[in-house]
């Protein structure tokens, strides 16, 4: 290693000790399919909880059985953790009376903060009716949601260009979201730019970066594939080799992570979304790194 990315690695960690947890971090999970899975989701959940999570959000799928395992799982960890619980919402497959009712439970439930997303089409189907602005909007007449909703560093791949994209997300930011939350992505400097170009937009929510520990790179590159993120060649040499190693996939996952949030929080990100796949321990040991620990009560 050079004198120069000595200093650079060693000016990186001791910006890292000087957050001293100052940071707001989240975590993304989605409905287990099999009891095996929701004993897994539940255990990652209690272990993260421990880090006082700004809030938890539930994935939702388009037919009703998922929708329906999101809106248990949203109020289970309410009752049982008491952490902020935010339901993913679509406007896929939904009329917007459907949503008004869905929107108006969750008001009722005592839950206050929503994922905000217009959501995969179904193969062949045309045009949506509805957009994630208007949900924003809906459920703004239902209630003063605290609403979040995605942005794509790299551009959505339905979009027509990447000002056309931003020009969408500011739609979504006008009509009363709260912040934006990112497609997962590797590039760092993609979302700086993004996020430069946001504000020159007049874009003044926060935009949260995005963070998936990668523990499955074959995985990753079939999620990539489809939601136009690219995967750098430095990425694909680091996993060369470990198809059958699951431990040190981990290990690799943990550090390309953490080395990002270094760089962004030496950026002056103060907020991270973590994609857990709905299992507690990279994300875990990342958050240890950026000082969000548990509360230790004093003797």
């Amino acid at each position: 290693m050079s004198f120069f990315h000595a200093n650079q690695r060693e000016a990186l960690n001791q910006n890292l000790a000087e957050l001293q947890g100052n940071i707001n971090v989240s975590f993304e999970f989605f409905p287990p399919r099999t009891g095996e899975m929701e004993q897994t989701l539940w255990q990652s959940i209690d272990r993260l909880s421990e880090l006082k999570p700004t809030f938890v959000s539930v994935t939702y799928g388009a037919n009703s059985g998922e929708r329906d395992r999101t809106h248990g799982i949203i109020k289970d960890i309410k009752e049982r953790t008491g952490l902020d619980a935010a339901p993913h919402l679509t406007c896929i497959d939904a009329t917007p009376d459907e949503l008004k009712k869905i929107a108006e439970d969750y008001w009722h439930s005592g839950i206050r903060h929503i994922v905000a997303l217009r959501g995969d089409l179904p193969p062949g189907s045309g045009a949506p009716a509805m957009y994630a602005a208007d949900l924003v909007t809906l459920l703004k007449k239902v209630g003063d949601f605290d609403i979040s909703v995605a942005a794509y560093p790299e551009v959505h791949p339905e979009a027509k260009s990447a000002q056309s994209d931003l020009i969408n997300l500011k739609k979504k930011v006008d009509a009363g979201a709260s912040r934006a939350i990112t497609q997962f992505f590797f590039d760092v400097e993609s979302y700086l730019r993004f996020r430069d170009r946001c504000v020159a937009t007049g874009i003044d929510t926060e935009i949260v970066p995005g963070i998936l520990p990668v523990s499955n790179f074959k995985q990753l590159q079939r999620f990539a594939a489809m939601t136009n993120v690219k995967v750098p060649s430095w990425m694909t040499s680091m996993f060369e080799g470990l198809d059958n190693d699951a431990e040190t996939r981990k290990m690799v996952g943990a550090s390309i992570a953490m080395d990002m949030v270094k760089i962004l929080s030496r950026e002056g990100v103060k907020d991270f979304h973590f994609y857990t796949l709905n299992r507690a321990d990279l994300t875990y040991a990342i958050c240890h790194t950026l000082g969000v620990r548990p509360q230790v009560a004093s003797a």
